[in-house]
């Protein structure tokens, strides 16, 4: 496993991560969520991701039966979680600083943990001020509740204005985004949020990097019936183009003349970004575990003569999201 600086802080995570979005404690049971977090340790995966909107606080509850039983050192893992909503009441969601206060705690109970490591404002709170999100973040830093915070799927203006509010007032800015980032969801990583890893060294934990198995190859001769996206919602099933599938056909060719699969090809192509801390993967098996984590080690088979041919064929994609 390869290990990187999470931005300018010190902390190391791995390259490949464990997310619990849509499986742990959803669609995967304990057993199966055990199997998984535990090959995860074992290939050097040290980040596993969670939030609270997952199953509505299941996957961390999940995930906290594991941390519980597993006996793994405390100092050897890193554990996320995510707030922006976990019920239908007005103040079980937002980021105002009631519910940032009370969903950490919550989090902490549910994976029977005394600290989190990271703690994500999962979406943008138009009610909610940013001077309050800044400055609550960094009082659940004083209290030795979290130690680094940061945003997903923020505006670069919103973060760039958080960074500003921190320096005014000598607080510590968000640390990292969480975005989404694959061969064919290129232009937040290397577009919006460009200035801001410049600047401020923002570090990032991508989710979907394989586009939720789009990336696979799978789909390169039909739609499977059990598969994500037959069963997928239509946000999902937009993504399944003829013009994707083309792309995956090109791209799997690719990994087949350099000798790894396609899963290892599309990972590997986003962890030659200098400004991806961290790819989060998820898995229903732990099979999917340990072949994913093997990504880490094979980004120098991409050339930058591979590159240049993986860029030709992904190039339209760029074009359309310029345009």
């Amino acid at each position: 496993m390869i290990y990187r600086t999470l931005g300018r802080s010190g902390l190391k995570v791995s390259a490949i991560s464990l997310g619990s979005w849509r499986t742990f404690g959803v669609s995967v049971d304990q057993e199966t969520t055990r199997a998984c977090m535990e090959a995860a340790y074992e290939a050097g995966i040290n980040f596993f991701d969670g939030a609270e909107a997952y199953g509505s606080g299941a996957a961390e509850r999940a995930m906290g039966e594991v941390l519980r039983s597993a006996g793994w050192p405390r100092d050897t893992y890193i554990i996320s979680s995510k707030v922006i909503r976990v019920g239908d009441r007005p103040t079980q969601g937002g980021l105002s600083r009631k519910h940032l206060v009370e969903a950490c705690e919550a989090a902490l109970r549910r994976l029977g943990v005394d600290y989190l490591d990271l703690f994500f404002c999962h979406r943008p709170d138009p009610d909610t001020p940013l001077e309050e999100i800044v400055h609550t973040m960094n009082e659940l830093i004083e209290r030795g509740k979290i130690f680094y915070w940061g945003t997903s799927e923020f505006s670069a203006s919103d973060i760039q204005a958080m960074y500003a509010i921190a320096e005014r007032d000598g607080l510590v800015g968000p640390t990292m985004e969480q975005t989404n980032h694959s061969m064919l969801h290129r232009k937040r990583v290397e577009g919006e949020l460009l200035p801001l890893f410049k600047r401020y060294g923002l570090g990032t934990t991508i989710y979907s990097p394989l586009a939720v198995g789009l990336l696979t190859g799978k789909y390169n001769d039909g739609l499977p019936p059990d598969s994500a996206y037959a069963k997928g919602a239509d946000w999902l099933r937009k993504r399944l183009t003829q013009e994707n599938i083309e792309k995956v056909r090109q791209l799997t060719a690719i990994a087949e003349e350099i000798g790894i699969c396609m899963s290892h090809l599309a990972l590997a192509w986003c962890l030659k970004n200098p400004n991806v801390s961290t790819a989060i993967i998820g898995a229903s098996r732990p099979e999917q575990v340990k072949e994913n984590a093997a990504a880490a080690d094979m980004t120098d088979r991409l050339t930058p003569e591979i590159m240049e041919r993986i860029e030709r064929i992904l190039s339209p994609s760029i074009e359309k999201a310029a345009g």
